[in-house]
């Protein structure tokens, strides 16, 4: 079963003209309208995706291998930090996958583009949730900076530094939400899959932080690890209520070996 391409009424979203830029570019993926490609900075614009070359000519250049009409784009979320908007999309890109995109803005222009990108699970985890349901506007804007202390210290307590016995501090029990596909709602949920990882034999590691944005209660955190020994890219979004993490949803890549890399820019 597959879930991908539910309708979301992304009119519904709250858009400033960066958010907006940010939309109609990703569309444009799927639409073909070559218009939106002017929000970027040709001169300046740098990538982060290893497999697509550097500047706008290796956007081009990964648009030109599309299967004619095989590209859907649908995004769920779009917030804004500063000069940064960071999207949440549900892509058929090369095949049905869930997206983190962060692009940086100068001047009113695309000038840098980060991205991180996971298959899309073919069912809802045992909770029922999908990897892209669940609430998409932020509220409580003026406790941004709150928030994204509070994710931090998650992130760099719990999955860089292990201490698990301070999980109950950052989370509500079992109302916590999981869109992870592999992870059930609630610590109790969360507990039973890092057990059933350690009986496979399946480490993962966080090592270190590379970005945190923010807009109102919802929080974005780029890491990078290691996932069953292999160099991975973290992108978890956290949703808080109440001073308390209450929401999680993720993507997960590997790290291409540099052998691979497109240009020489780096995943981060």
């Amino acid at each position: 079963m597959s879930l991908a391409f539910q309708p979301i009424d992304t009119g519904a979203l709250s858009m400033t003209d960066n958010k907006r830029k940010i939309v109609e570019l990703l569309k444009s993926i799927e639409t073909g309208d070559p218009s939106p490609v002017a929000y970027i900075d040709a001169a300046k614009y740098i990538q982060h995706n290893l497999a697509v070359g550097d500047g706008l000519a290796g956007f081009g250049a990964v648009l030109q291998q599309l299967p004619k009409g095989s590209a859907r784009v649908n995004t769920v979320r779009v917030f804004e930090d500063g000069d940064y908007v960071f999207a949440h999309t549900d892509y058929n890109f090369f095949g049905p996958k869930i997206g983190f995109d962060v692009f940086r803005f100068e001047n009113g222009k695309i000038v840098e583009h980060w991205d991180n990108l996971q298959e899309t699970a073919p069912a809802p985890n045992l909770s029922g949730h999908t990897m892209v349901d669940g609430p998409t506007e932020a509220v409580d804007l003026g406790a941004t900076e709150t928030n994204k202390a509070l994710v931090h210290a998650f992130v760099t307590d719990i999955l860089v530094g292990g201490k698990v016995d301070l999980l109950p501090g950052y989370i509500e029990g079992d109302s916590y939400v999981q869109h992870n596909p592999n992870i059930a709602d609630g610590l109790s949920g969360l507990g039973r899959a890092l057990e059933a990882m350690a009986k496979a034999g399946i480490t993962m590691k966080y090592e270190r932080i590379h970005r945190v944005l923010g807009e109102g209660n919802f929080v974005l955190v780029a890491s990078e690890g290691e996932l069953a020994g292999r160099a991975s890219a973290f992108y978890d979004l956290f949703r808080v209520e109440q001073g308390k993490i209450a929401e999680h949803w993720d993507t997960i890549e590997t790290i291409a070996p540099r052998a691979d890399w497109k240009h020489e820019n780096g995943k981060f």
